[in-house]
């Protein structure tokens, strides 16, 4: 069945923020006294949302006081600074033109919170998409669907004629909860066998190979 809607996660997807969020990780855990994380362990934390990655920044046996201070202390200071060095990846531009040109529609959903993936994806990608949904009061982060699905009414498609773009094992389940295919992309935070170990069936190297793999027949 021909595909007419794509759903993209942000970070690892579109937007190469890593740096950002490593700074400011690490910005909250010193303003607790709390030791450093490598660029590769915050990477390893990212997928599920503020509150897990903070949780597994900080040192083992942090107490919970501790560790909320650590959270809120990063969320504003993030809110800050998600804009420094944050940029798409290479690319990424060129495939929206050809997925507007060819006359997909397209939705952003993350488990940032809300108002950041709004901010995030105005700055960056307002050409394209309109539609952003974040994580908040009425919205349960990914793997829940909630937010696929908001995005595909909000764009007025249907579950069949979607499709799902990420870049982590927490996209291949919440497009699984969702009920609609996933693309796996190898440029973002994952590794292609960390990937098929977590059920990736189709993967891509470059955003130049998405229209292609988007319009396979057996989809």
């Amino acid at each position: 069945m021909k595909k007419n809607t794509i759903v993209f996660d942000l970070d690892g997807t579109l937007l190469d923020s890593l740096e950002d969020i490593f700074i400011c990780v690490n910005y909250a855990l010193s303003q607790q006294g709390l030791p450093r994380r490598t660029k590769d362990e915050v990477r390893s934390f990212l997928g599920n949302g503020y509150r897990y990655l903070i949780a597994h920044a900080v040192s083992p046996h942090t107490n919970s006081l501790k560790t909320e201070q650590v959270l809120d202390s990063f969320r504003a200071y993030y809110q800050l600074h998600c804009q420094d060095v944050t940029k798409p990846y290479d690319g990424i531009s060129e495939m929206l033109d050809t997925l507007r040109d060819n006359g997909y529609k397209m939705a952003i959903v993350s488990n940032k919170d809300d108002e950041a993936v709004k901010q995030l994806a105005a700055r960056f990608f307002s050409p394209w998409i309109d539609i952003a949904v974040g994580e908040s009061k009425e919205v349960r982060r990914k793997p829940n669907p909630d937010a696929v699905l908001q995005a595909i009414k909000q764009l007025g498609s249907k579950i069949e004629d979607s499709i799902y773009v990420g870049d982590s094992e927490v996209d291949i389940a919440t497009a699984k909860n969702a009920g609609i295919p996933c693309v796996a992309c190898l440029w973002g935070f994952r590794d292609e066998p960390f990937l098929l170990e977590n059920g990736a069936t189709q993967l891509i190297k470059t955003p130049r190979e998405l229209l292609s793999a988007v319009q396979k027949p057996e989809w």
